[in-house]
C-alpha cells in the first residue's frame, strides 16, 4: 500500500525534538524492525507519521500496516487527538490544542446531522444531541470542566490562525520554546487581521523580567538589624526579643 500524509492530519501530531526523533530510531535501527504498526485510513497516515519518516530514509527495514476505518474525515480527526491526548510527554499547551482540535472536529461532524439514531425515527426537537454533550463527554474524558473545552478551542484557533501567518510558530507556542500565556495567544483572534502579525511578533518577544521586591519579612529583619547597630536607649532583652519575633 501506498502511504501518504495529510497535512492537516500532521498538524495533530506534536512535534519529537531532535533527540526523541534520534532516539527512536536508534531504537528502530536496534530493533531492525518498525515494532508499531503504521495506522492508516484508506491509505492516509493517521498515527506513525515519525516511523514513517524513519522508513523513509530506512526503506529495507519491515514494518505493519493497521487499517482503521472511519466515518468521515472529521472523525479521523478527532480520533488523531483522542490517540495523542494519551501521550504522557504532552506540554500543557500541546493538550489544550488537541483538545480544542478534538472539540471542533466533532462539533464539525454533528453539524449535518445532529440527532441521534433514536431521533431519526421521530420529529421530536427534544431528541436532538445537544452541542453541549459533546463539550460535557470532552471535558470529562480530560478531568476538566466544559468551560475550560471552549477556551481550548479558542486557544487552537489562535494557533492555527498564527501558524498561517508565520508558519512554524505553531510548533514553538506549543513545545513551549515560545513563553506566551494562552491570553496572549487567544488575543490574536479578537484583533483585527492587520494588526495580527504585530501581536504574533509579540509573542516570540520574552517579557521582561521584573526585580523582586524584598519581601515584608527581609524588609522587617533588615530595619531591625539597622535599628539595633544605631544608638539608642537602654532595652530589655524582652523587647529585643519581641523585635526580632
Amino acid at each position: 500500500m501506498e502511504l501518504r500524509i495529510d497535512h492537516e492530519f500532521a498538524s495533530r501530531i506534536p512535534p519529537l525534538t531532535d533527540e526523541e526523533f534520534k532516539q527512536l530510531e536508534d531504537n528502530i535501527l536496534a530493533d531492525g524492525v518498525v515494532i508499531n504498526p503504521i495506522i492508516v485510513w484508506n491509505g492516509v497516515i493517521v498515527d506513525g507519521h515519525n516511523r514513517f519518516r524513519i522508513l523513509e530514509s530506512h526503506p529495507d527495514l519491515p514494518y505493519t500496516i493497521h487499517e482503521k476505518s472511519f466515518e468521515d474525515r472529521f472523525s479521523a480527526l478527532a480520533w488523531i487527538c483522542k490517540n495523542q491526548l494519551g501521550r504522557r510527554n504532552l506540554t500543557p499547551s500541546q493538550k489544550k490544542y488537541l483538545i480544542g482540535k478534538q472539540y471542533e472536529a466533532e462539533k464539525a461532524r454533528y453539524g449535518g446531522d445532529r440527532k441521534s439514531e433514536a431521533a431519526k425515527s421521530s420529529s421530536q426537537i427534544g431528541n436532538l444531541i445537544s452541542p453541549l454533550k459533546t463539550s460535557e463527554r470532552i471535558a470529562k474524558e480530560n478531568g476538566i470542566s466544559k468551560n475550560s473545552v471552549f477556551r481550548a478551542e479558542s486557544f487552537a484557533k489562535a494557533v492555527d490562525i498564527a501558524d498561517e501567518i508565520e508558519p512554524g510558530i505553531r510548533s514553538d507556542i506549543l513545545s513551549g520554546n515560545v513563553k506566551a500565556t494562552a491570553k496572549d495567544v487567544e488575543d490574536i483572534i479578537q484583533a483585527p487581521p492587520d494588526e495580527r502579525p504585530q501581536l504574533i511578533e509579540k509573542l516570540r518577544c520574552p517579557p521582561p523580567t521584573k526585580k523582586k521586591e524584598p519581601s515584608s519579612d527581609k524588609a522587617k529583619i533588615q530595619e531591625i538589624s539597622e535599628g539595633l547597630t544605631k544608638p539608642r536607649g537602654k532595652a530589655t532583652q524582652a523587647d529585643m526579643l519581641y523585635e526580632l519575633d
